[in-house]
């Protein structure tokens, strides 16, 4: 299972002061091998598959792909970047890989021609570092949508064309809450709507929890702040100044976690990044919906004795619906052994060669467009409707996209900002005190 919106390990903080003193050699390298590294167990058939149409265009030249659960993924990563273990080639995260090409630990890739119109739009510029070098291949890419239980909405007297016309504002909730409100049942068998709610004892609650969000809010609040008009920093890539003290994001965000007070959105208690997100409390029959990313479409249609569907993200006060689009890459290690394979992997990883065959596995879009047709092609042979998640990519004048937040000190954000979204959406601290945690990051930044 692919957890995007988790943030930077405490090892990272150690590589940072000790990444000078790594030695060069990824582990078991030679000539003839390139070492990939993946976390996503789900992909891993895909990418063999990939690994074996390269095999055959580069005779002498083998690819030994090791998958690695997320956690475990970037310790060792970390470690062996300090060690001298690390692979030649790794799946790298838009988060971890600022972090990583100021401690030049990542291999240039401007001589692989990248070109950005070859990619779904945004996904290649991601991955230009502040130098003006590339450190990333476009691999894949995601959005968020509403995944919901279909009878469940059925029983409510919602249909899939209502919860795929649902609007938001921060004072009242619009059509959004009032659907979410619906959804939620107490234990007497009273709606959230309906006079006589027990928000005390609920039964089944409108909309999932998958936790405070961090600094990011991926699944969580950035469609609702995003389509509000507000952006994580000053500027789309490399921003100095973070707006955690927008007054726009603070009535966003009280207005979100407000909904846990209300009891329609499962309170912070029920959610365990480890066995208890989001997805497992639909699973459960303990949540009707839950915000959450396309990497998790087959996890969610996976579900047995339940007919779950997707739909859009709602309209906000700005007239759009709004989701976070992520993409993934393909880094090479600078201390890679085998620079001139791993060159030629990571080229073939970017091509449509691999990423088509990647794509019908119907596990992930491709970053390619001739990939994620690929996948779209996968998913429909599964019955599987994926619009909720590329339409806000093929109509840019109703949807916002916008990327994961690219600036320096990552970890650092996460690590002031953590506890303190958990703290106001568990304990109801007053989102005025992010003033003070959003300067805070600022001095950071300004390092």
């Amino acid at each position: 299972m692919r957890l995007r919106t988790l943030t930077a390990l405490a090892g990272a903080l150690t590589l940072s002061l000790v990444a000078g003193c790594a030695k060069g050699g990824s582990s078991g390298a030679s000539a003839n091998t390139v070492t990939y590294w993946l976390w996503d167990a789900n992909q891993l058939p895909a990418y063999q598959a990939c690994a074996k149409g390269f095999e055959k265009e580069n005779p002498g030249l083998k690819v030994r792909i090791t998958q690695l659960g997320w956690s475990d993924y970037w310790t060792k990563l970390t470690a062996g970047f300090i060690a001298g273990t690390q692979p030649d080639v790794f799946t790298d995260h838009i988060q971890k890989f600022g972090q990583f090409a100021d401690l030049k630990v990542l291999e240039p890739l401007d001589d692989l021609d990248i070109q950005e119109s070859a990619y779904q739009p945004g996904l290649a510029a991601n991955w230009i570092g502040q130098d003006g070098h590339r450190y990333g291949a476009p691999k894949d890419w995601d959005t968020v949508a509403l995944f919901y239980n279909d009878k469940m909405a059925k029983a409510a007297g919602l249909t899939a064309e209502q919860l795929n016309s649902l609007s938001w504002n921060p004072e009242d909730g619009g059509t959004f809450e009032k659907a979410i409100a619906r959804l939620t049942v107490d234990r007497n068998g009273k709606r959230g709507d309906e006079p006589g709610f027990d928000k005390n004892h609920v039964k089944v609650y409108g909309l999932a929890s998958n936790g405070g969000g961090y600094g990011d809010g991926q699944t969580q609040w950035s469609m609702f702040t995003a389509s509000a008009g507000w952006n994580y920093t000053e500027k789309a890539r490399w921003g100095t100044k973070y707006q955690y003290g927008s007054k726009t994001f603070q009535s966003v965000i009280k207005w979100y976690f407000g909904l846990a007070k209300k009891g329609y959105l499962a309170p912070f208690s029920d959610y365990n990044v480890q066995s208890n997100q989001a997805n497992t409390q639909v699973a459960a029959g303990k949540a009707a919906a839950a915000f959450d990313g396309a990497w998790m479409i087959s996890t969610y249609a996976g579900f047995k004795g339940r007919d779950i569907k997707s739909a859009l993200t709602p309209v906000g006060p700005t007239g759009k619906r709004a989701t976070m689009m992520n993409g993934l890459a393909d880094s090479i290690t600078k201390a890679s052994k085998n620079k001139a394979g791993a060159r030629k992997w990571v080229e073939y990883l970017a091509s449509d060669k691999c990423q088509t065959v990647v794509g019908e596995y119907g596990v992930v879009f491709p970053a390619t467009p001739a990939g994620t047709e690929a996948a779209i092609a996968a998913y429909k042979k599964k019955d599987l409707d994926v619009s909720a998640f590329t339409d806000p990519v093929a109509d840019k004048k109703a949807f916002r996209t916008f990327s994961y937040p690219i600036t320096n000190y990552a970890a650092d954000v996460t690590a002031l900002m953590q506890p303190e979204m958990e703290a106001i959406y568990g304990n109801g601290k007053p989102v005025s005190s992010l003033d003070e945690t959003n300067d805070q990051i600022n001095l950071i930044l300004d390092q």
